[in-house]
């Protein structure tokens, strides 16, 4: 499904936090929002996945207007998020932390749960295996019965994105997924992301790792005090002079040059 945002913008205080931002996003593609602290990225993603009430602009998912949705709403038309920082629940297992993403699919109530009714069962079952799925695609399956304390912070960061993935998304944003991660961390969440765009999924990222960036993008968008300054493909963008001015400067662009040749 694609991802349309058309001149969304909302103020606080009088003061526009995102004014008159628009980019589509597209099935199979990475689209990368980058911008200095800030700009406004959290506060867009907070518009599109429904956290926030836009005061001006639309968002459509495949056409269809979903403006002023709730999340919940939202995540039933297709739409996952991960957050920038850690929502696990550090003493419940890696499979019980995926589970709870499950809930939107499941059909059982509380009282047939409490009372272990076969349909609950049953449809614990199946949340079982549709999360161990999940676990597997992003390389976790081996530790689906350790408790989420015991995992190191890249591990912690693929199993967000599994528990997102478990809803049956059709539209991902990540929230600085790669945030934190020693090189080899980021290396396997930057796969990840780019296995799951392979799949069809619309994949939107906020992320300050140029390095990253430059190499799963599709198209990225620059955000400086709100509004957007820049569009384009990574070579367009690291090439750009205002976005080299706003954000990259000089030592930024040269990695970003590097990353594009790594």
């Amino acid at each position: 499904m694609s991802l349309d945002i058309d001149g969304i913008g909302i103020a606080f205080g009088g003061i526009k936090a995102v004014d008159d931002v628009s980019f589509t996003a597209h099935p199979g593609e990475v689209t990368s929002i980058i911008g200095p602290n800030g700009a406004g990225k959290t506060t867009l993603f907070n518009l599109v996945s429904g956290v926030y009430r836009a005061s001006s602009g639309r968002v459509r998912i495949d056409g269809q207007d979903v403006t002023g949705l709730a999340a919940h709403d939202l995540a039933r038309r297709g739409m996952a998020r991960t957050f920038q920082n850690l929502q696990v629940f550090p003493q419940m297992t890696a499979l019980d932390n995926v589970m709870t993403g499950c809930h939107m699919q499941e059909r059982s109530n509380l009282l047939s749960d409490l009372l272990g009714l076969p349909g609950a069962r049953r449809e614990t079952e199946r949340s079982c295996a549709s999360a161990m799925a999940a676990l597997e695609r992003a390389g976790l399956a081996d530790l689906a019965h350790r408790p989420a304390s015991e995992m190191s912070y890249g591990q912690l960061k693929r199993l967000e994105i599994a528990r997102a993935l478990v809803t049956g998304c059709t539209i991902l944003l990540l929230d600085e997924p790669a945030a934190g991660c020693n090189a080899v961390e980021t290396r396997e969440v930057d796969d990840l992301i780019h296995a799951i765009a392979d799949e069809g999924k619309t994949v939107v990222l906020i992320e300050h790792d140029m390095r990253m960036v430059m190499r799963i993008s599709s198209h990225i968008v620059v955000l400086d005090q709100g509004r957007k300054i820049a569009e384009g493909g990574p070579q367009e963008i690291r090439t750009n002079p205002h976005v080299i001015a706003a954000y990259l400067g000089a030592h930024g662009a040269a990695e970003a040059e590097a990353a594009a040749h790594a």
